[in-house]
């Protein structure tokens, strides 16, 4: 502002405050998310019994966690209620969660020790809990939790995870060799409507937009890095 681009700087500064506005109270975020959440349709328990649940870490902010001692549960809590319930429904299922630290800077604290007591409080029993805590991403949730638990052909096996993320969940799965269900929870839109719904918090709007340029860059870079075999993975086809 204060060289002789004073002009070009002021109208690049207006021209942001707009683009902000608008991604920030309009439904940018929500057509951004749509199609990743309305991918893979909710599970259908009419085919029978799951042999096994994989639950996704990601829900556990392991720093603060670490810092109080305590679990922190950040966001995607869904993640926690969906296999508390499944196990109760089918007590013959084996529960593994997976999920070590994402940080750049490896630290000890790892999102399966502090997820681990969350799942045991609401009743899912410690012996039934198959626990993976090295994994730092989605592809070694994949390849470790393949590993750890050797599926056998013709067991059927849910992956839990958020409905965003699902895509490419089910892409790293299917490029691992392990055979997976989606059974998406933690819905971040409500459907078609949401395509044409407003917000008054800004707030609110720039954080779906957040969530889901991390997750449509996510499925690029698995993508190009071939831990995907599609750019939008689907559900298999008979």
């Amino acid at each position: 502002m204060v060289t002789r681009f004073a002009s070009l700087g002021r109208k690049l500064a207006a021209t942001t405050l707009v683009l902000l506005a608008v991604v920030a109270f309009s439904p940018f975020g929500n057509f951004l998310l749509y199609p990743l959440e309305s991918r893979f349709p909710a599970w259908d328990s009419s085919r029978g019994a799951p042999d096994g649940i994989i639950v996704l870490g990601g829900s556990v902010d392991t720093d603060l966690s670490a810092a109080h001692s305590t679990p922190v549960v950040s966001h995607a809590a869904d993640r926690f209620f969906a296999p508390a319930e499944l196990a109760r429904r089918y007590p013959n299922a084996r529960i593994v969660f997976t999920g070590g630290s994402a940080n750049l800077i490896s630290t000890e604290a790892k999102e399966a020790d502090y997820s681990v007591p969350i799942l045991e409080s609401i009743g899912i029993a410690k012996e039934r809990l198959i626990v993976e805590r090295e994994s730092r991403n989605t592809w070694e949730n994949a390849i470790l939790t393949k590993q750890l638990v050797m599926p056998k052909p013709g067991e059927r096996w849910l992956l839990v995870t958020s409905a965003f993320h699902m895509p490419r969940a089910m892409g790293v799965f299917r490029k691992a060799g392990f055979d997976v269900e989606a059974y998406p929870v933690d819905w971040r839109t409500g459907g078609r409507d949401a395509l044409f719904a407003f917000t008054r918090n800004g707030a609110e709007g720039l954080s779906k937009t957040d969530v889901a340029m991390r997750e449509w860059i996510g499925l690029l870079a698995y993508r190009v890095t071939g831990r995907t075999g599609e750019l939008l993975p689907g559900p298999a086809t008979d």
